[in-house]
C-alpha cells in the first residue's frame, strides 16, 4: 500500500512522469541516479495520485516492457516505496484554470497533481509536456525539468 500524502513544506515536492517512472524503477537508468538518491534520502518527495498511479499500473502491463508478474510487482513496490500517495477526498484545492493544457490530454493530470500539491518540479522527458515548462515556471507554479536537468535542492535553497 502506498504511503499516505502528508503535507510537508520542509521537504520539496516533485512530480514524476510515468516515463521517468520507469527508468527509476524498471530500467534503472545511470541517468536518474541522482534523482532516485534524493528520494531514498529523504531530501525531496515525489506525490502521486490515484490517475496517476492507475497510468503506472497500466503501462507496467504494456507487451513491449515484456514484464513477468514478478517484475510487476517490484515495479509497483518501488513506486510505492518512493512516492506519496494522494487520495482524490484529499486533492480538495481546484485547479487553476490559467494551468497549460497538453498536446496529449492523458499528460494533463501530472500538471494537475504538481499544481495541486505544490510541487517545485514536475519530472518528465515528454517534449510536449517539457515545452510547458516556460509557462508553468514564469506563472510560479513549478518547473517542468528533465530527470538530468533536474538538481538536487541545498538545504539552505529550502
Amino acid at each position: 500500500m502506498p504511503a499516505t500524502f502528508k503535507p510537508d513544506t520542509s521537504t520539496p515536492r516533485l512530480v514524476l512522469d510515468t516515463n521517468v517512472c520507469l527508468d527509476l524503477f524498471v530500467f534503472g537508468d545511470a541517468a536518474c541516479a541522482p534523482l532516485l538518491a534524493a528520494l531514498q534520502g529523504g531530501v525531496v518527495e515525489a506525490v502521486t495520485d490515484e490517475a496517476c498511479r492507475a497510468e503506472w499500473w497500466r503501462v507496467l502491463h504494456y507487451p513491449k516492457l515484456a514484464l513477468d508478474e514478478a517484475a510487476r510487482a517490484q515495479a509497483r513496490a518501488a513506486f510505492d516505496a518512493h512516492t506519496s500517495y494522494l487520495s482524490t477526498d484529499e486533492l480538495r484545492q481546484p485547479i487553476d484554470a490559467g494551468l497549460p493544457r497538453c498536446a496529449d490530454p492523458d499528460d494533463q493530470k501530472f500538471l494537475e497533481l504538481a499544481l495541486a500539491t505544490q510541487a517545485r518540479w514536475l519530472i518528465s522527458k515528454d517534449k510536449e509536456v517539457l515545452k510547458l515548462g516556460p509557462r508553468t515556471l514564469r506563472a510560479g507554479w513549478f518547473a517542468i525539468v528533465t530527470p538530468q536537468g533536474w538538481q538536487t535542492p541545498s538545504r539552505e535553497a529550502w
